[in-house]
């Protein structure tokens, strides 16, 4: 079963609070999304260090319900 838009979002803020999700369904079949995540919790941070807090925060529901996820994340400005 595929996994919403409104659960990503969900489990991302549990994970960091202070996120600014924006969740796109890419192909409408609800397992292909791109995810753009903005929190204070990145700044100085690596890409990858960021993108390894967002998985986590998925609860290895990565490559599995959720199939693909273009992430874009950043610091706020």
């Amino acid at each position: 079963m595929p996994m919403a838009a409104a659960d990503i979002e969900r489990m991302i803020k549990e994970s960091i609070p202070d996120a600014v999700v924006e969740i796109k369904d890419l192909a409408g079949d609800g397992d292909h999304y791109a995810a753009t995540v903005i929190s204070a919790a990145f700044k100085g941070l690596p890409k990858v260090r960021q993108h390894q807090l967002v998985y986590a925060a998925l609860k290895g529901n990565m490559g599995g319900v959720l199939h693909a996820l273009a992430l874009t994340t950043s610091a706020p400005e």
